[in-house]
């Protein structure tokens, strides 16, 4: 399991390998880990923009198993048009500015999921 701790400790060394500024949106089990509504998550899910998913594919590195999710779609649900304005900011580094996923948001997309687990 994955815990807050872990997570920016690895973003923060994300960070230094990146050229640019990008911004992830936390999504699921990892947004709830950084807000503090669970202690840990399995894996680590993000939505990114389209044009910034190789680079920072590139800077991560093979310690966690990832999920990236592009311009608003988590699986087969969009997000609302809203999103990133109403995520929480995080972290601000250098080059990554990390955000968690409103729990309003988080919700909606665990639901959207229909699985058993979440």
């Amino acid at each position: 399991m994955i815990d807050k701790n872990d997570l920016l400790e690895w973003l923060r060394a994300a960070d230094k390998k990146l050229k640019k500024k990008i911004v992830l949106i936390a999504v699921g089990g990892t947004a709830m880990t950084l807000l503090g509504l669970k202690s840990s998550t399995r894996d680590v899910d993000f939505c990114i923009k389209s044009e910034d998913k190789k680079d920072f594919e590139k800077a991560l590195g093979k310690k966690f198993n990832v999920d990236l999710f592009t311009d608003g779609y988590i699986f087969s649900e969009q997000l609302p048009e809203d999103y990133a304005e109403k995520s929480k900011e995080i972290l601000n580094l250098n080059s990554l500015s990390l955000k968690a996923l409103s729990p309003v948001d988080i919700v909606i997309t665990k639901a959207a999921r229909l699985n058993a687990r979440d």
